[in-house]
């Protein structure tokens, strides 16, 4: 992800306005996303559904004036917690929370995964809080993949739709 110095994106990065969806960077934070399409995704924010990924079955269920929805998922309470601090990184290397609170168990787990990142100085890790260095950011997925506690839970055995380098 690359902008100019007088792009949009770039400004709202360094403003801490830098949003993230399913199409990537954005400046404008909505919590609601329309994918129109086959097989695309809508995302209200407590949760995804997909679309029919085939044309004709898409347009066959949209022109009988139903939605096309192949799939969804409604997030639980982690996930929501899950999502928040992975957008926190990824738009501003950056996020923290209180040790008292419910989250701490899964960022207490997600800790202990980015020890070898901070022992290679791509992340900087206190009791509650995680930092990206600027020379960590070629690797800010793989610190966001240490607090999915749902990708850790299931251990996928086949590989991923996108990988991480």
């Amino acid at each position: 992800h690359f902008a100019l110095k007088s792009d949009s994106l770039y400004i709202a990065s360094q403003n801490g306005n830098l949003h993230r969806n399913f199409m990537g960077y954005s400046t404008n934070a909505t919590k609601l996303l329309v994918g129109l399409g086959a097989s695309s995704i809508s995302d209200t924010w407590t949760a995804f559904g997909q679309n029919i990924k085939s044309v004709e079955p898409y347009m066959k269920r949209v022109n009988e004036g139903h939605l096309p929805i192949y799939r969804g998922h409604l997030l639980t309470e982690e996930d929501l917690l899950v999502r928040q601090h992975i957008l926190n990184i990824m738009c501003r290397s950056y996020t923290e929370w209180s040790k008292e609170t419910a989250e701490a168990e899964v960022l207490n787990m997600a800790m202990s995964r980015l020890k070898e990142m901070a022992e290679d100085q791509i992340v900087d890790l206190d009791d509650d809080t995680i930092r990206v260095h600027d020379h960590g950011k070629p690797f800010i997925r793989n610190v966001c993949m240490a607090l999915d506690a749902r990708m850790w839970r299931k251990k996928p055995e086949t590989t991923l739709f996108s990988s991480t380098i």
